[in-house]
């Protein structure tokens, strides 16, 4: 009897013990998706803020743009992870925002940027549903794309060093505290940085008593007006960075977990998420590839089948940051611009140095690399164009030549 007692109590135990399990493997991807979600928010909200900024929204365009990325990807990464069954995540385009704090204000003011990135948002389509272009695409070399994204990141990534000189008591606490939690935990680094930051922002500069006084969200429509100054300045280059540095490193991810989506469907899906993202002041919707890996990974669960969970949970979450829009950009617009610049530069050092690596890493294309990379970083502006189009001319015209002359080699040996 008292064996029979034990083996039911041992049974009970097994029972409790499998229980537990399985509430572990329901809680794990809606945690991971969650904790994706407050990731991927809090390390760029001010830097997309600041890039619609600089192209010239005003604070209510800034506020309508943010929450248009946020309710767009979020419902458009919870729909296509229902269908697909696979953790589906994204995000708005990090390396576009730098793109856009860099070129400033095109022609005709923020509705001509609008026009440049629903044209932007015309290419991701036309790539997943004409191949040739998608192949076209594929085919312009890694090495100048990630030359053109490091020139771009190159300023914004200074600026910590530049904010800890001019306002050291107010941006070196900022900064131990990203290199304290860097050290301890990385993912957290840039949410640990964006805290410290309001922190001081609330007792060093107050919000004005009138900022909050319309808290609501709303989405604020833009007319969009069209140039071939701010196709080839805006749309192109944040089309290409869409690509290289956000799309496919997001295939990437997916691709080495064990998912293979189709990549057609998904490029024109997140193309239309980004024209209607677009028509309410926000830049570029694409495949997540940092916070994508909390939701693929692991950290989802060991149900590979279940993860789809994590990200669908990471999109309704962005529904919801949704509704903090409007304060999040009263806390930028009160915050000394560069202080928030340096947040967003430690943001995009992880970005700065794969786009370096990647520059770098085929030797005979080393040289045309370097010429794009210190083009795209120079500023420079002609016709009306700014400097990623022309780092990106630059860098193809020396690499074009450099393969004429290894053709000739060839055929003289």
């Amino acid at each position: 009897m008292a064996d029979g007692a034990e083996e039911q109590g041992l049974g009970r135990t097994d029972r409790e013990r499998a229980g537990d399990g399985r509430r572990s493997e329901a809680v794990q991807p809606v945690s991971a998706g969650l904790l994706a979600a407050i990731v991927g928010f809090a390390s760029t909200f001010a830097l997309v803020l600041q890039a619609l900024a600089a192209v010239g929204a005003t604070p209510v365009q800034a506020a309508s743009g943010l929450l248009a990325l946020l309710v767009v990807k979020g419902g458009a990464a919870t729909v296509l992870s229902l269908r697909a069954r696979m953790p589906i995540s994204l995000a708005w385009s990090t390396p576009g925002a730098a793109l856009l704090i860099v070129t400033g204000v095109p022609a005709g003011g923020f509705a001509g940027a609008v026009g440049a990135f629903l044209l932007a948002s015309a290419l991701v389509v036309a790539a997943g549903l004409w191949r040739p272009f998608g192949r076209a695409v594929a085919a312009i070399p890694i090495s100048l794309a990630g030359a053109m994204l490091a020139g771009v990141l190159l300023d914004l990534c200074l600026a910590p060093v530049r904010a800890v000189g001019a306002l050291p008591m107010l941006a070196l606490p900022v900064v131990i505290a990203w290199a304290l939690a860097w050290r301890v935990a990385r993912p957290y680094a840039i949410p640990v940085a964006v805290l410290v930051t309001g922190v001081i922002v609330a007792f060093a500069t107050p919000l004005p008593d009138a900022a909050l006084a319309d808290f609501v969200p709303r989405v604020v429509p833009v007319a969009p007006a069209f140039s071939w100054s701010a196709f080839l300045g805006i749309s192109l280059p944040l089309f290409i960075v869409t690509m290289a540095s956000q799309n496919i490193p997001g295939l990437a991810v997916l691709n080495s977990n064990g998912y293979h989506p189709p990549i057609g469907p998904i490029f024109v899906a997140t193309g239309f998420a980004s024209a209607l993202a677009a028509l309410f002041g926000g830049h570029m919707v694409n495949l997540a590839a940092i916070t994508a890996a909390l939701c693929a990974g692991p950290e989802a669960g060991p149900d590979r089948s279940r993860r789809w969970i994590a990200a669908a949970t990471a999109g309704l979450a962005y529904i919801a940051l949704g509704m903090t829009a409007t304060f999040a950009a009263a806390f930028v617009a009160a915050s000394p611009p560069l202080l928030i610049q340096a947040v967003a530069g430690l943001a995009l050092l992880g970005s700065f140095g794969a786009a370096i690596q990647t520059a770098l890493a085929r030797e005979h294309e080393r040289v045309p690399a370097i010429v794009t990379f210190v083009t795209a970083a120079s500023g420079l502006s002609f016709l009306g164009i700014g400097a990623a189009f022309w780092g990106l001319v630059a860098g193809g015209a020396m690499l074009g030549l450099a393969r004429v002359g290894r053709r000739r080699s060839a055929m003289r040996g």
